[in-house]
């Protein structure tokens, strides 16, 4: 099947009554969904090899040429990784991945490093009204993880993790939690943070704040606040993170 025929059979089923209108969304767009909505259901786990594109072709109905291109979308998105001569792959929170799509932070003079969680507390509580608009939680618990994370062996960053309760039910049973949190996320519970938006603001930081991060009261720190989606857009994290800048800075590649 040719590019022109999918084409043409994409613009063919608009209008059928079903009340969705393929036509207007192109078909290596519909193809991309249908392999994420498998993935979403479990289909594909994280990790698995995906068919080869001859055929994944064959199963969507679709042209090679198509299929490669709702492959080159997902990939795109990192929803899947490409291996020369192994093939294609459900993409993975390894370290690696976490570290570069997911970790800012880079040393002036070194780039990114992982950083290393030294103390690490889970509490349940009640949501605050900013955490449960974020997470657009139907009950009114999260879990608010607070970890002090380091780079080199010094305290840089404070974290304020708060996840939906009953989305990660028995968290503080895995407690002491991974450095890779969003490894647990998706091999524990089968919860994959695909996308996260992130707002950045310049705050003093308090005595406590201070004491924690060894600097003066009032000192300047870099507030992170993210909220983080599954592969749906769901809603699956809100975490506000305060950074010590100093010999450090936030890195961002935009494309």
């Amino acid at each position: 099947m040719s590019d022109k025929t999918d084409a043409k059979a994409s613009s063919s089923k608009a209008g059928t009554g079903t009340g969705v209108e393929l036509g207007f969304t192109p078909l290596y767009l519909q193809v991309r969904q249908k392999m994420l909505d498998k993935i979403i259901a479990g289909t594909w786990q994280p990790g698995t090899a995906l068919p080869s594109e001859q055929q994944l072709a064959l199963q969507m109905g679709v042209s090679q040429g198509t299929l490669r291109k709702a492959l080159d979308a997902l990939a795109s998105d990192r929803v899947i990784v490409r291996h020369q001569g192994r093939g294609t792959f459900v993409a993975e929170h390894d370290q690696r991945r976490t570290l570069f799509q997911f970790f800012k932070i880079a040393s002036d003079s070194d780039g990114r490093m992982p950083p290393e969680t030294l103390f690490c507390q889970v509490a349940e509580r009640a949501a605050e009204s900013e955490e449960s608009q974020a997470l657009q939680l139907a009950g009114d618990k999260v879990w608010h993880i607070h970890r002090h994370r380091a780079l080199r062996g010094r305290v840089l960053l404070l974290e304020d993790i708060m996840v939906d309760r009953d989305r990660f039910p028995a968290l503080d049973d895995r407690v002491p939690l991974p450095n890779n949190i969003y490894e647990l996320y998706e091999r524990h519970f089968a919860i994959t943070v695909a996308h996260a938006r992130e707002r950045l603001k310049a705050i003093s930081a308090n005595e406590k704040q201070a004491e924690l991060l060894g600097c003066d009261v009032g000192h300047a720190l870099l507030q992170i606040e993210r909220t983080a989606t599954a592969l749906n857009g769901s809603p699956i994290e809100f975490r506000r993170t305060l950074c010590l800048t100093d010999h450090y800075h936030y890195s961002s590649d935009l494309r």
